[in-house]
């Protein structure tokens, strides 16, 4: 094995470089710091840069290892976390100018995780302003930019995580998702983002948007190493409420198995028709050409209700946010505008809110106030909860025939900076295949069916009932490979190539 150039090593391959000696953890992160200083002025994937820190980190685990010390699998691998995960220490923004320069006293339960684990934290990764939205073109501190071509979008709103992953500049991220947040943008930028089962990777220490939707989960290259981050940031923890309590088997070994014989895997009708791109669809039709070819069953399943998933996920979303979001305040911490006239408590929450957050989460905190009111609740927010009760419903039934799910992950490939920033609905529109999964908490995959319209990645997604993750590992691995094979490497070595600078 080549270690030449680590940076383009999978993560399971560079700690194994680290563990055989060929390459220390010093090193490693040195190069995808230099990666990082090399071409994130055009990506805009980091919001800050922890250099110190990281090297820190790595000549600990150089240290250990060379004293013989046990470690974990991925100990001197460095990761990447959206800036919506708080890191004690290291400054987390939301991407919100409202909390700009806030560095929280503590860390999320799973950055102690990979802090225990000795994952070089390289930074936080840029986002749509507190999780809202899907082009990654709401931050506050500049859109990140696609790897395949800077002048469109990430994803979002975690397009900095899958940036920094398929730029090379870091090989594991951690991004969040609340609506497709993790797996929108891997779909969009060829990397491979889980959305694991809801309540099985701890929420605390999470900025949170919508408490019953949000969850963390892996961004990385290859399905192999998204199980390998998904076992480790996994697991009970008694300060979420939420949190599952029991096992989810081995992701990493279902990863390796590459074995779909047998397995059912269900066409959803209504993901597949109008609105998406003729070329999306013929890639995701390829894919399950693979599996079928491979030994797997392919059904065409129904759930009639994933017609309302959208229009009920935005009155569920934005009335949780706009709970939420009320502690940003000006009053106990972040930004603080104190008007000249009259600077009461109400005229400095006021001030502080119109300056520090942006035009998308005010419109959703507006909804989502709304929603909530008096003589509103029941017609808005109240529906809107028992069309989620359809939508599990709808999951369960088709979970009795088949073993997963397939949809195309996104309609569309990325679509140009500022092409839909002035149409909110349009925008929205990105979610509808992925929003399910996070109604019903069940978990998801997305990893690349090949390029599409304009030489531009597309995903396929997979959804698997709750607990049972290991099961897309499993399809995710084998179809990994069916179309590596096929395409003689993997979909992100087709990308242009960036050094300096970025191609087109």
């Amino acid at each position: 094995m080549s270690t030449t150039d680590p940076i383009r090593l999978s993560a399971i391959d560079q700690a194994r470089a680290l563990r055989e000696g060929e390459l220390s953890s010093e090193e490693l992160t040195r190069a995808h710091l230099d990666r990082i200083a090399a071409v994130d002025g055009d990506l805009n994937a980091f919001l800050h840069v922890s250099e110190a820190e990281a090297l820190a980190t790595a000549r600990e685990v150089d240290a250990a290892r060379a004293a013989g010390e046990e470690l974990h699998e991925l100990a001197g691998v460095p990761v990447a976390v959206k800036d919506v995960v708080v890191t004690q220490g290291m400054p987390t923004t939301a991407a919100s100018k409202i909390l700009e320069g806030w560095i929280p006293p503590y860390d999320a339960t799973l950055v102690q995780s990979l802090r225990a684990a000795r994952l070089p934290i390289l930074g936080k990764t840029n986002m749509d302003e507190f999780a809202m939205g899907s082009s990654t073109e709401n931050s506050a501190f500049g859109p990140t930019r696609n790897q395949w071509d800077r002048e469109r979008i990430p994803g979002g709103s975690g397009g900095g995580s899958a940036v920094a992953v398929g730029a090379y500049e870091a090989p594991l991220a951690i991004g969040t998702d609340t609506g497709g947040s993790i797996r929108q943008p891997a779909s969009v930028t060829g990397t491979v983002g889980v959305k694991p089962t809801y309540g099985s990777v701890s929420r605390y220490g999470l900025i949170a948007m919508a408490s019953s939707l949000d969850q963390a989960g892996p961004v990385t290259r290859t399905v192999q190493d998204a199980a390998a981050l998904h076992e480790l940031i996994g697991g009970h923890d008694p300060r979420d409420s939420t949190s599952l309590e029991g096992g989810f088997g081995s992701f990493t070994e279902a990863a390796r198995a590459q074995d779909v014989k047998g397995l059912r895997i269900g066409v959803i009708e209504e993901l597949e028709g109008e609105g998406f791109d003729p070329l999306v669809r013929a890639r995701f039709e390829e894919s399950l050409a693979a599996l079928e070819g491979a030994g797997a069953e392919i059904v065409r399943v129904s759930c009639p209700n994933f017609q309302y998933a959208l229009g009920a996920y935005y009155l569920i979303m934005p009335s949780e946010a706009s709970s939420n979001l009320a502690k940003f305040d000006g009053m106990r911490f972040g930004l603080r505008v104190v008007p000249e006239e009259s600077p009461t408590a109400e005229a400095v929450m006021k001030a502080t809110r119109g300056a520090g957050f942006g035009d998308e989460v005010k419109r959703r905190i507006l909804l989502g106030t709304y929603a909530l009111s008096a003589g509103y609740y029941d017609a808005y927010y109240g529906s809107a909860q028992k069309v989620r009760t359809l939508v599990q419903s709808d999951f369960a039934a088709a979970f009795e025939s088949v073993d997963v799910l397939a949809s195309p992950t996104a309609p569309t490939v990325a679509f140009r900076l500022g092409e839909k920033t002035s149409d909110p609905l349009a925008m929205y529109l990105n979610d509808v295949a992925t929003i399910p999964a996070n109604l019903a908490g069940t978990p998801g995959i997305s990893l690349p069916s090949g390029l599409a319209e304009d030489g531009l990645p597309a995903g396929i997604q997979f959804l698997a009932p709750v607990r049972a993750d290991d099961r897309l590992y499993r399809v995710g691995g084998a179809l990994e490979a069916l179309l590596e094979d096929s395409w003689g490497g993997p979909l992100l070595a087709q990308a242009p190539e960036l050094s300096g600078g970025i191609a087109r």
